[in-house]
């Protein structure tokens, strides 16, 4: 039956046996051959397992052979990320999210996942034109005057065009791969499948959380499946900036919403170029700084007082437009703060431009994942350590990818996790770092953050906010105060009901309360049969006793009692045990 189970189960989560059977096949061709794997594996009904590849160690071989920790999180990094490129856009995809967890895994690791950013192949044009066509609900050249059949991006969602629209204006357009979305939800269902048997088998693979990025990527997955979110991404983000930037320093594209579907992205193509392109911007480094200097505050503006920012600002969605103005591009990951957490993160920066460590221990433990309540003190004295030698320094000065590694390693040894929203933060400062050392620019965020912090408090705490969150408290005072008396009056009536007794139920202890009910009436028993030996003893004291006939009959039914009092105790016991 078990094998039964096993089998059905396993139909319903993975619905293409043989592409399990092609992803285990490239696993175990690139070395990762565990006795695990092959002992979970082997219990599924219809499906063989290919031999290792002759010449290729095993993970466990290279284990054995006294790698270090770091060669050995490099190589099984490198074999990984070897597997993932040759299974396609949704292993891409994984990997990349990999890539991007510092918190998780170690740096060298992080470095093989980070190859995989341009490892996409691209999809010729003739065939994604009928995707292109479906989408529009026409034929594509009734809307486009032409489109470049050069790809000018690849991702591992969608592939990107440039175009000219019929009204003349220049586009970007972004498709879908074609069967991307039935071929990732297969994939998805696999991996899931494969991680949940490893983590059953290994303790230290369901420490490292794997199951957390699963979740992170089929999150992701969601929105970027789905180019109609993107479109209002976009489009919220402009809404939000234009609060923050009076100087309009800040382009966003426009976005052709008519044209705009779940498989079709159709937006303004920006002019100029992008701060990845390091020999145009060397021309122009003197007025891009100028404009960077100022709008990095109005950056940190949106997802400090908004919640709603820009998660994916590398140098290659900057651009530098003709008129001066600096353009984004790629609304595809986007990071939101609620209010309570925006207030949180802001308690956070507060905490550590102040040094208040054991603050900024509890507004940790506030928002993160944990399944004990950490050694507090230890934390604190643990996090101080970690993070006091980065207060204070410039951009220049500070490796943010080593402050959020070290945060993230400091908390996972107390097994502290950043929930996924939170984490998209710390990405976010880590690329926006990064463009700032790209440009050669001393930018101090910390100086940034602590220049805001004051203004973001009072706003927070304004009439009107005051006044809103009021109104929500008194509805939901009001609401209770009419539900209240209402539950009381009825548990009182059920109540009464019963002769106001509590009835106590346990749960989860009925074999140890049953043992000790049983050693309780062992006991009982075995106090009373004793007793009844020694009143028929005391009966024959004084009786001269030659024969059993002498014994009188009472004293015979004490004994008698005596027997039956302790051969029920014994049975009982027996029955307990």
């Amino acid at each position: 039956m078990g094998l039964i189970k096993t089998g059905i189960q396993l139909s319903k989560t993975i619905r293409n046996v043989g592409r399990l059977r092609e992803i285990i096949s490239v696993l175990m061709r690139n070395g990762f051959d565990s006795l695990v794997l092959r002992a979970t594996m082997s219990k599924i009904p219809g499906l063989s397992l290919p031999e290792k590849a002759s010449g290729t160690d095993t993970i466990e071989e290279q284990i054995k052979k006294g790698k270090t920790d770091e060669d050995l999180a490099r190589d099984v990094g490198e074999r990984l990320r070897k597997s993932f490129e040759e299974l396609g856009p949704a292993f891409i995809k994984l990997g990349q999210l990999m890539g991007s967890r510092e918190d998780i895994f170690p740096a060298e690791f992080i470095e093989q996942m980070q190859m995989l950013r341009d490892k996409v192949k691209p999809v010729p044009f003739n065939e994604v034109q009928d995707v292109i066509s479906e989408s529009l609900e026409k034929d594509w050249t009734e809307v486009f005057e032409s489109i470049d059949p050069n790809p000018i991006g690849t991702a591992s969602i969608g592939v990107v065009f440039k175009g000219l629209l019929k009204t003349g204006e220049p586009v970007v357009i972004k498709v879908k791969r074609p069967g991307i979305e039935k071929d990732i939800t297969t994939d998805l269902s696999i991996v899931i499948f494969l991680v949940s048997q490893l983590e059953r088998a290994s303790e230290d693979i369901r420490y490292l959380g794997i199951s957390r990025i699963l979740k992170d990527f089929a999150h992701s997955l969601q929105n970027e499946l789905n180019f109609n979110i993107e479109a209002l991404n976009c489009t919220r983000f402009a809404q939000n900036l234009a609060k923050y930037d009076p100087e309009e320093i800040f382009y966003i594209p426009k976005i052709y919403k008519k044209f705009c579907s779940k498989d079709l992205l159709v937006m303004e193509k920006l002019e100029g170029f992008a701060f990845s392109d390091i020999d145009n911007v060397n021309k122009e480094i003197d007025s891009i700084k100028e404009k960077i200097e100022k709008g990095v505050g109005v950056i940190i503006k949106t997802f400090l007082l908004d919640g709603f920012f820009h998660a994916d600002l590398h140098g290659g969605n900057f651009f530098y437009l003709p008129n001066g103005k600096v353009g984004i591009i790629d609304y595809g990951l986007m990071g939101t703060l609620s209010k309570k957490s925006r207030m949180n993160f802001v308690a956070i920066l507060y905490a550590l431009v102040t040094n208040d460590y054991e603050n900024l221990v509890y507004e940790f433990l506030d928002v993160a994942e944990y399944d004990e309540i950490p050694d507090v003190d230890t934390l604190v004295k643990d996090l101080r350590d970690s993070l006091s030698p980065f207060v204070g320094l410039t951009v220049q000065q500070t490796d943010f990818t080593i402050v959020l590694r070290t945060l993230a390693e400091t908390l996972r040894t107390h097994r502290i996790y950043l929930p996924r929203d939170w984490f998209i933060v710390f990405r976010a400062l880590i690329t926006l770092d990064g463009v700032g050392k790209s440009l050669d620019m001393d930018l101090d965020l910390f100086g940034l953050f602590n220049k805001d912090i004051s203004g973001i408090v009072k706003s927070n705490f304004k009439k009107e906010e005051l006044l809103e969150e009021a109104m929500w408290s008194g509805r939901d005072i009001l609401s209770a105060s009419r539900t209240v008396p209402r539950h009381l009056k009825w548990f009182l009536k059920e109540w009464s009901k019963k002769g106001y007794a509590f009835e106590i139920i346990h749960r989860g202890h009925e074999e140890q309360l049953s043992m000790l009910s049983s050693s309780l009436i062992f006991l009982g028993n075995s106090l009373l049969s004793g007793i009844m030996v020694l009143a028929g003893v005391l009966l024959i004291k004084d009786v001269n006793v030659h024969s059993l006939k002498d014994i009188p009959t009472i004293a015979w039914i004490f004994w008698g009692i005596s027997t039956v009092l302790i051969l029920n105790a014994l049975r009982i016991l027996k029955r307990s045990n």
